[in-house]
């Protein structure tokens, strides 16, 4: 069962590697981000506008980080500016493409409504009502998720005016629904967080669309790539 991890496993040598990133785009930014860090203040770090601009690079390449950071450091904003600060929402929304990035084994079900249809065929069969049907609802849930926000080109081929990836995101809140109603008596932290993240299915796609815009798609390195992000966040500015 996919559960958010980037937080609790991001190492010293991780935030230092993110401290020298904002130092050398600004020296005095990278130094109150250092002071904060050892003060302890993680989150502030994380959460701060000199963050996401040095993983961002300033609409260049992505800068030289660990997978966990150049994934969670936006996505965490991108869910602030749409009114969510929920660091587990953040982290796990994140956790989907760090997780699914090293596994090959799904990349055949996500096309039209065969997806969908496998998911839940697979959720049906299990056991009703156990902790094992909560995981794989759980599962199909993120996977949906992760093909909507990341692969949306994939989700959307046949179909036509966004409608595949909109039944995919509300397929991957209904799933989380079940989820947190299976584990409620079981696992009541678990529970809450896919309760939460049910209610907030539409956000948690949209930061992963945006986020997935630099890693992810076509040519999303080159010049052109580059240049228009670089535009685009000005005027987001």
């Amino acid at each position: 069962m996919i559960r958010p991890i980037i937080h609790r496993q991001l190492t010293r040598g991780d935030l230092a590697c993110l401290v020298d990133e904002i130092a050398r785009m600004d020296v005095s930014e990278g130094r109150e981000a250092d002071e904060a860090l050892q003060a302890g203040a993680v989150d502030t770090v994380l959460d701060s506008p000199a963050a996401l601009e040095a993983v961002l690079g300033r609409g260049g390449a992505p800068a030289p980080l660990p997978l966990t950071l150049l994934w969670y450091v936006p996505i965490r904003a991108q869910l602030r500016t749409r009114g969510i600060s929920d660091i587990l929402l953040a982290d796990y929304a994140a956790t989907l493409p760090v997780v699914f990035a090293t596994v090959h084994r799904h990349s055949t079900i996500a096309q039209g409504e065969d997806g969908m249809a496998e998911w839940w065929r697979f959720v049906a069969a299990l056991p009703q009502g156990t902790v094992a049907q909560a995981e794989a609802a759980a599962d199909a849930a993120a996977l949906a998720l992760w093909w909507a926000g990341c692969f949306p080109e994939w989700v959307e081929r046949g179909a036509s005016g966004g409608g595949m990836v909109r039944a995919y995101v509300t397929f991957a809140g209904r799933m989380l629904a079940l989820a947190a109603d299976l584990l409620e008596a079981k696992a009541p932290a678990e529970a809450s967080l896919f309760s939460r993240a049910a209610e907030a299915r539409t956000e948690l796609h949209a930061s992963l669309a945006e986020a997935r815009a630099d890693y992810i798609g076509e040519d999303p390195h080159s010049s052109e790539s580059r240049l228009n992000r670089f535009l685009r966040r000005l005027a987001d500015n």
